[in-house]
């Protein structure tokens, strides 16, 4: 009986994994808040803040989706649909760059 119990627990990751990982989270989220007040250059800013929430968007479909813990089938599933996601925003951008500037002038 004790084994079966064992086999359920060894499926996934336990509570201190997702402690740890909540910790992680937390500090990458203070980062992100230092680096909004410190006087850094805009594109470096936002380079780093792109790249931490990158990191926090893997974190979180890994452990907290348990996408880590998943077939690799449903990994290639969802990995072309991320890839598709990107283009559309990269396609995008540039109207979400002009759109400010064609706003008539107050």
């Amino acid at each position: 009986m004790s084994t079966h119990v064992e086999e359920i627990h060894s499926h996934g990751p336990g509570i201190p994994t997702f402690a740890k990982v909540w910790v992680a989270l937390l500090v990458l989220t203070g980062i992100e808040v230092f680096l909004a007040y410190m006087q850094t250059p805009m594109m470096i800013m936002l380079t780093v803040l792109l790249g931490l929430s990158v990191i926090k968007a893997a974190l979180i479909i890994a452990y907290f989706m348990h996408l880590k813990f998943e077939r690799l089938s449903l990994f290639l599933t969802l990995f072309p649909m991320l890839i598709f996601c990107i283009v559309l925003m990269l396609i995008f951008l540039g109207d979400a760059y002009r759109i400010p500037m064609m706003r008539p002038p107050v």
